[in-house]
């Protein structure tokens, strides 16, 4: 092997014209060191031409075709995350953008479509003729129920089933490490542990990973839950240095969960490589990911600007943080906790 790719359409690049490769071994994205696992599934023989010698990932794939690039639609394209992968997805994947707002700064490979995730006419519209999914509306804090339930419970209700009609089998989404977030920070959890939201806003991702089980289960879904820690150009404060994800990492990993060839319902934690991290994280590792960023590389300069934690502070020893506490006295939830 002489190079691989996550480019749409295109596994794997610069093969030997005849490669035997055992189903289920990583799959490495741009930028990553490829690492083999142990999954034993049957052995795929596959044929492929050898590209021609150049530097850089040819875009010639199989059998010496042009391959398109796969339609991805990405839901809440207007947000946070959003925001952040446009510009690491470009050139990588046709983008069907959607939103309640209006994007206007379309680039090369983007389109636009508005859509409210409550109206399911409106998200089949969006959902029709992509070839997977990056759902990341929704309300992405804590909040009132009745906010909660609309964008969050009918909104998730309804990227599965406008997937499922639509034939879409690739879903990929925004879950979160608030489902998890009443498990204490001096234990280390992997994808395996039982729910523990920490907030009315944890218990919809909790909803949102069942839906996706159901409908993988019973409708055949491929579906990846990405438990987001915090998507930035850098973390900016303690509890940060454990949960954060550059957007060249989570660029890697919904990579990763879009084109793997063997993906039926996976859960991985998004988060860079964290020397503080709370997450066992192989389950990622072990379909291909290779972190690029470390928090450790700016934790002197954001521990010196942030005083000691109180040892008996909730807040401090639960890994959701404010969120679990945010009604402490029936007082309303915080708007700019993380």
């Amino acid at each position: 092997m002489q190079g691989i790719s996550n480019s749409p359409g295109l596994a794997i690049v610069r093969l030997s014209c005849h490669e035997t490769r055992t189903a289920g071994s990583t799959f490495s994205p741009i930028g990553a060191r490829r690492r083999q696992t142990p999954i034993q599934k049957e052995t795929l023989r596959v044929r492929f031409e050898r590209c021609p010698e150049q530097s850089r990932v040819s875009r010639l794939g199989l059998v010496g075709r042009v391959v398109a690039m796969k339609a991805i639609l990405m839901t809440g394209a207007a947000g946070g995350i959003g925001s952040y992968l446009r510009p690491e997805l470009k050139g990588k994947y046709a983008l069907r953008l959607s939103d309640r707002e209006t994007i206007s700064d379309l680039g090369k490979d983007e389109s636009f479509m508005p859509a409210d995730l409550t109206d399911l006419d409106a998200v089949c519209a969006a959902v029709d003729g992509v070839d997977g999914i990056l759902h990341f509306g929704g309300h992405a804090s804590e909040g009132v129920w009745e906010d909660i339930l609309d964008a969050n419970i009918i909104g998730m209700r309804n990227v599965y089933e406008a997937a499922r009609v639509c034939g879409v089998k690739r879903v990929v989404w925004a879950s979160s490490n608030h489902a998890v977030g009443f498990y204490r920070r001096d234990r280390t959890i992997d994808h395996t542990v039982y729910p523990k939201p920490d907030s009315r806003y944890g218990v919809s991702k909790v909803f949102g990973e069942a839906m996706g089980s159901l409908y993988s289960d019973k409708y055949g879904l491929e579906v990846v839950n990405l438990r987001i820690g915090n998507v930035a150009f850098e973390p900016v404060d303690r509890r940060r240095l454990s949960i954060w994800i550059s957007p060249r990492d989570m660029a890697q990993l919904c990579g990763i969960a879009l084109d793997h060839p063997y993906i039926r319902f996976e859960i991985f934690y998004g988060v860079s490589d964290n020397l503080r991290s709370w997450y066992d994280n192989a389950n990622a590792e072990k379909f291909g990911y290779v972190p690029l960023d470390r928090s450790e590389d700016y934790a002197e300069a954001v521990l010196a600007k942030e005083p000691p934690a109180a040892s008996d502070d909730p807040d401090e020893t639960y890994q959701g943080g404010a969120y679990v506490s945010v009604e402490a006295g029936g007082g309303q939830p915080r708007s700019e906790v993380v």
